[in-house]
């Protein structure tokens, strides 16, 4: 090993030259090569020159490759991927991976049980180098593992290592998971069944990983098989599973199954079911307040679920009032009477006979006056809009027989105020479930790729959303209150709530009580200060003064250069992405990590765990900032040309290197504000100009703040919209000054 280090020094001190890359090559235990690898050179032909050196002189090198030494990157080298190499690298001759998939397939077809166990367990090392999958999905490889457990000839260690590689080829998406028969689908089905406790780990988390794919890609008559097979009483059981990445595997063959299932009748069946199962008391014991911290895959996985429960609700938010739905119009009846009939029951079932009913059908209007519905006479016409549809009656209906005394308060409260500081009831529950729907919680949106964002709350407890509801409506009313609010507040009214409520929601709360709690304590007096801070922020950006603006202009640059600064040293930080396919697909529990060396001369980064944080010398690779040569985003990225519109493609980011041939880097953000950290870093290196709308905020916000500084001696002083006129010559010169 000490010849293998001093030549990794040695060639690490070499310059960089664009075609030449000074490269060291091992070879079994054989005196290593220190070669010059011409890029301009066919690989086939560098290869044989490698085989022809005379300490080895190696026969047939059509049979070899030459792969990554690096622990962490043990790739084989192709003419796609062969531009990636840098001066100092060390590579391993090998077999080539066609050769090695034909003796693995070899062993694999005997009837040697301990070299078969063998040939799988390094036929799992292997399964995730692409060109290695491909040589050995063509020459049948893949199906002779579908045999395998088809025919049950495999179990214990072996069978875990058959489901795994199984999982890893399918992976590359070379072929399609509708090749999968219904055999295979109920063997795998079937090593799901009992309890986690009491199966092999490994075979259970491969298992889970299959069936979750088949959800996702196959079609429709392999999902029903899994349906049939598996059920969502042992999935729950695996929640339980002290195993992290059981747990993960098994919430997210959950989700496929209730995102996949036909309609939204089987959807809430799906969502009974679960609920029946105890599914959120399982995750808030076993996941969330687990010995572990949630991962970002498995916050990813309670979102989508979250996502998922919330849409539930899409076909009440965008579903209007019939008229001829006589359950819907009850409702509405009721919420009078629990509001305005005290005398109960009796005086309900048995009105007056000589009460004229042109007087009935007035006192009523003037009760629906009361609680704040638009069409007093028709109150059921104020549901006709989506969103929120009847999903807001469903609310106020809740509010009223679940909170009775909450109800009667908030109503009784507002029919004794002056009308022009009425909060009207109806009106606040119908634009408040819109705006928890469309605008917070964004109610009937399809789960992101990217997201990660979930509540606690809203995933562990039953009829959460309701509960939320009936919290915001009642601090909605406090908050008028405290604004001594008119109707023509109400816009105004609202937003002081969502800011409430959204930063209420930024914590994270565990269960409602802590959200009660938390918005409680954000009453108007404190939102307030936010509210004049962004008034008096907006009346400068709408100040046209010319000494303010030549101001603005002149301290730009000083600006413009900080928030350079700022970016670079972000990017010299470092920053954890996931990993993703060449086909753009997201790589489970794959990331990497990326930084900007100190003197912003390089990119440094390799591949890490989730947690780690490496540091320059811990990352294998390095680009240099002189060979890049632009940056693309979007669609133009390569790993998104193929794909329709996602979640991804606004956070996806290239960088293009120099060469005859261009030479992609691709990043996908974890979020927005990373990407536009990346791409305005990026961009400041080549010398372009910083564009995202983040730069644009953070411009504004220190430009307003260094002329709020300059200008403090000016305060109090107007300040004219031109300069004072400059006064005309004076008669003579002869000043004395003494």
């Amino acid at each position: 090993m000490s010849d293998y280090k001093s030549i990794m020094l040695r060639t690490s001190q070499i310059p960089v030259n664009k075609n030449l890359v000074k490269l060291a090559v091992l070879y079994d235990e054989k005196i290593p090569q220190l070669i010059e690898f011409d890029q301009e050179k066919p690989l086939i032909a560098i290869i044989q020159d490698i085989c022809a050196f005379k300490q080895w002189n190696l026969p047939d090198p059509e049979s070899y490759s030459l792969k990554y030494e690096a622990d962490n990157n043990k790739i084989y080298i192709t003419e796609k991927n062969r531009s990636e190499l840098k001066n100092g690298q060390v590579l391993r001759l090998i077999l080539s991976a066609a050769r090695t998939a034909e003796k693995l397939i070899e062993t694999l077809q005997s009837n040697a049980a301990a070299k078969r166990k063998e040939a799988l367990q390094q036929l799992q090392g292997l399964a995730s180098d692409f060109t290695f999958a491909l040589d050995f999905i063509n020459k049948q490889g893949l199906a002779l593992l579908i045999s395998f457990v088809e025919e049950d000839r495999s179990s214990g260690e072996a069978l875990a290592y058959v489901l795994q590689t199984f999982v890893e080829l399918m992976d590359h998406g070379v072929v399609s998971w509708d090749i999968l028969e219904h055999r295979f689908i109920s063997r795998v089905a079937a090593l799901v069944g009992g309890h986690s406790a009491k199966q092999d780990a490994a075979i259970l988390k491969g298992s889970l990983a299959i069936l979750e794919s088949v959800v996702q890609n196959g079609s429709d008559a392999h999902r029903l098989v899994v349906e049939q097979e598996v059920t969502l009483a042992n999935l729950v059981a695996h929640l339980e599973s002290p195993n992290a990445e059981i747990q993960l595997n098994a919430i997210a063959l959950v989700n496929a199954l209730f995102a996949k299932a036909d309609g939204a009748g089987r959807q809430r069946r799906v969502a009974d079911e679960l609920t029946a199962k105890n599914v959120r008391g399982v995750i808030l014991s076993n996941v969330l307040q687990g010995a572990r911290p949630v991962g970002s895959e498995m916050g990813h996985q309670l979102y989508v679920l979250q996502t998922l429960f919330f849409n539930l609700m899409s076909e009440r938010v965008t579903r209007r009032m019939d008229a001829q739905d006589q359950a819907e119009r009850d409702k509405i009846v009721e919420l009078r009477k629990i509001a305005f009939d005290n005398e109960g029951e009796a005086a309900a079932t048995a009105p007056s006979s000589h009460t004229p009913t042109s007087r009935r059908q007035g006192s009523y209007a003037k009760d629906y006056k009361k609680l704040g519905f638009a069409n007093h006479s028709n109150p059921a016409e104020d549901f006709t809009e989506t969103p929120p549809g009847l999903l807001a009656l469903d609310l106020m209906y809740y509010f009223a027989c679940s909170h009775t005394d909450g109800y009667t308060k908030v109503v009784l409260e507002n029919a004794c105020r002056a009308d022009e500081h009425e909060c009207p009831f109806a009106k606040s529950s119908i634009e408040l479930t819109k705006m928890l729907c469309a605008d917070i919680l964004k109610v009937g949106e399809p789960p992101s790729d990217e997201g990660a964002l979930y509540y606690p709350m809203f995933v562990t407890q039953e009829r959460a959303f309701e509960e939320f509801f009936c919290i915001c409506i009642q601090t909605l009313n406090k908050t008028w209150k405290e604004m001594r609010a008119t109707a023509e507040d109400f816009a105004k009214v609202l937003s002081v709530v969502r800011e409430q409520i959204v930063r209420a929601l930024r914590e994270q709360p565990t269960n409602l009580d802590q959200f009660r709690a938390r918005i409680a304590k954000l009453t108007y007096a404190e939102i307030t200060a936010l509210w004049q801070q962004e008034r008096i922020i907006r009346e400068e950006d709408e100040s046209q003064a010319r000494p303010i603006l030549e101001l603005r202009e002149q301290i730009t640059p000083e600006i413009v250069e900080l928030v350079r600064q700022q970016r670079l040293s972000f990017l010299a930080q470092g920053t954890l992405f996931s990993e993703y396919s060449g086909r753009g697909q997201r790589q489970k529990n794959k990331f990497w990590y990326c930084r900007l060396s100190p003197n912003h001369k390089h990119f440094h980064y390799g591949d890490c765990d989730e947690s780690a944080r490496p540091s320059l010398e811990e990352l294998d690779h390095k680009i240099a900032v002189v060979d890049v040569k632009q940056l693309v985003t979007g669609r133009d990225c390569p790993i998104m040309k193929n794909k329709s519109k996602t979640t991804i493609m606004n956070l996806a980011f290239s960088i293009v290197l120099d060469g005859p041939e261009p030479q992609y880097v691709n990043f996908v953000a974890p979020t927005d504000q990373i990407f536009n950290m990346w791409t305005d870093g990026v961009n400041a290196l080549l010398g372009n100009q910083m564009t995202s709308q983040q730069t644009k905020e953070d411009l504004d916000i220190l430009l307003n703040m260094e002329i709020k500084l300059r200008l403090l001696d000016t305060e109090g002083i107007t300040i004219p919209d031109q300069p004072p006129p400059v006064p005309s010559d004076p008669s003579n010169y002869d000043f004395a000054y003494d």
